[in-house]
């Protein structure tokens, strides 16, 4: 079968591959694959900028369970899935206390040899973990590829507490600032999206999210506390790994507001705080990194409803053959979502 797989050989940091259809053990799952998203850490492990365990691209895949190991109750072949990659115990202490996605096992497992890949092995401990979700029967395969990117949004914004009518800053007009800002937008918040890439910022005003803000020419802060009748925005959204966006959201949030780290910074990043100022405004700094199946079923749902649309955000599709065209279109600002088909 061809798969796409991280190659330290090759100049384009990938190379499709003929290798062979995984085999399947007590209680895993073998998928065929009919789409798969092309995310932003995918980008940062094909160059190399992406600390992780496993060496495995290829998360948002979605497609027809092919054939099922021994053990395995509840899906029969042929059904529509989405495996999720990583998924938590759900017994620990931190998934008791609500913090799924940093279970000492949530990371232990993957796509075998990844989302890229004709036919894709999902181990036992995810299928066992209630890892494999059934789609809805309207729910088309390309757009489906969007659940784990949505579901990580999804749970975000639970986590920030937004609400309708809340004023919101997103700083970052990528895909994942997209995501946030449409389901922002479907919750009834008021919505600033702030960006310096062109192509992005045209897409958002595209997209009618909210007011779209050129930070390279605008006072971002200035700007969302003219919104807010000088207060600030209750919540600012970091969709964006740039030590500059944190600032940015920090000096735009209200006080007592809170600031959401969600885009993935370069390994040893850094920002200076004034901590008397962070202190005496009671803002709240979280963070929010991946989702568990809870949030992938709202996400499920939200796609299945289209509340929001997010098809428009799927911008270009390649076959798995092409699949370093879809890189090119990616890094150099072409496509907004890139999905990959067999």
């Amino acid at each position: 079968m061809k798969a796409v797989l991280l190659s330290k050989s090759r100049k384009s940091g990938v190379e499709v591959s003929s290798v062979a259809v995984p085999g399947l053990g007590e209680g895993e799952v073998l998928v065929e694959m009919k789409a798969c998203g092309l995310c932003g850490t995918d980008i940062e492990k094909i160059r190399g900028e992406y600390t992780s365990a496993m060496p495995v691209i290829g998360h948002e895949a979605v497609g027809v369970v092919s054939s099922l190991g021994r053990g395995v109750p509840g899906l029969a072949e042929g059904d529509r899935v989405f495996p999720h990659h990583h998924v938590s115990c759900h017994e620990c202490y931190l998934c008791r206390r609500g913090d799924e996605t940093v279970c000492r096992e949530y990371k232990t497992s993957n796509l075998d040899p990844g989302g890229f890949a004709e036919y894709v092995r999902v181990p036992s401990w995810n299928v066992g973990k209630g890892g494999v979700s059934r789609l809805p029967t309207g729910l088309p395969f390309d757009e489906a590829t969007l659940i784990e990117p949505l579901a990580c949004c999804v749970r975000a914004l639970d986590r920030c507490s937004a609400k309708p009518g809340d004023s919101v800053l997103v700083v970052g007009a990528g895909p994942i600032g997209m995501m946030h800002s449409l389901l922002l937008k479907s919750l009834g918040a008021r919505v600033v999206v702030s960006d310096i890439a062109e192509p992005r910022l045209g897409f958002a005003e595209k997209m009618s999210v909210g007011r779209v803000l050129n930070a390279a020419k605008e006072n971002v802060p200035e700007v969302v506390r003219g919104e807010t009748g000088g207060e600030g925005a209750d919540i600012a959204v970091v969709a964006s790994g740039s030590d500059k966006a944190v600032g940015q959201a920090m000096e735009s949030v209200r006080k007592g507001g809170v600031v959401c780290l969600f885009g993935i910074p370069a390994e040893g990043s850094a920002i200076v705080l004034n901590l008397s100022r962070v202190y005496s405004s009671t803002v709240k700094i979280m963070s929010s990194y991946g989702a568990d199946e809870s949030d992938v079923a709202k996400a499920i749902g939200a796609l299945s409803s289209r509340r929001p649309d997010l098809r428009p955000l799927i911008t270009h599709r390649f076959a798995i053959e092409k699949f370093e065209d879809g890189v090119r279109a990616m890094m150099n600002g072409e496509a907004m979502k890139v999905v990959i088909t067999p």
